[in-house]
């Protein structure tokens, strides 16, 4: 029965998660927290981060550990190759339809209709990261470190160009050495 569920779970999220894999986090925690109860809200903020410091697509590696963590091997199997099955056999069809409408005005109408959303769906996953669980440490008598590296990594990543991989090695020194 697991399996039938991780099966429907992400190929729906395959099939209706436009935009990439940010945009398919609010729909995997939706169905995996809320939904199925497979994982607490802690457990999935920790699976995420683990997600994105992996290699690979943040919503394959999500769906991978969901999938290992509710049914093992198979279940990672499952949920991995629900996600990316319908994604295949779309993209094929949409290459198609493109390629032979791409000069349509209507077809480039749609299109530039579509960025705005994916802007919402992006900017709702970081919103959803915005929680106690990631932020632990965040109240007024406290010492506020983890808001502190967020403040100091952006600012470094952003005005100053810091590869991101130094960002999340000294990030997690820190969270070791201070929390």
């Amino acid at each position: 029965m697991v399996f039938l569920q991780l099966l429907y779970v992400f190929f729906k999220i395959g099939l209706l998660g436009f935009g990439g894999g940010y945009a398919m986090l609010s729909l995997i925690q939706f169905e995996v927290v809320d939904h199925f109860n497979w994982m607490t809200v802690k457990e999935f903020s920790d699976m995420l981060a683990i997600s994105q410091m992996t290699p690979g697509p943040v919503s394959i590696n999500t769906a991978t550990y969901v999938g290992y963590t509710v049914a093992g091997i198979p279940g990672a199997i499952v949920a991995t190759g629900s996600l990316c099955l319908p994604s295949l056999f779309l993209m094929y069809l949409v290459i198609r339809f493109l390629l032979k409408n791409k000069d349509n005005r209507y077809v480039q109408y749609i299109m530039s209709g579509l960025r705005p959303v994916l802007g919402g769906l992006i900017l709702a996953a970081a919103l959803m990261l915005l929680n106690k669980e990631n932020f632990s440490d965040f109240g007024l008598e406290e010492r506020n470190l983890s808001v502190l590296i967020f403040i100091a990594s952006f600012v470094a990543l952003h005005y100053f160009k810091v590869n991101p991989m130094w960002l999340i090695a000294v990030s997690g020194v820190l969270g070791v050495l201070f929390m």
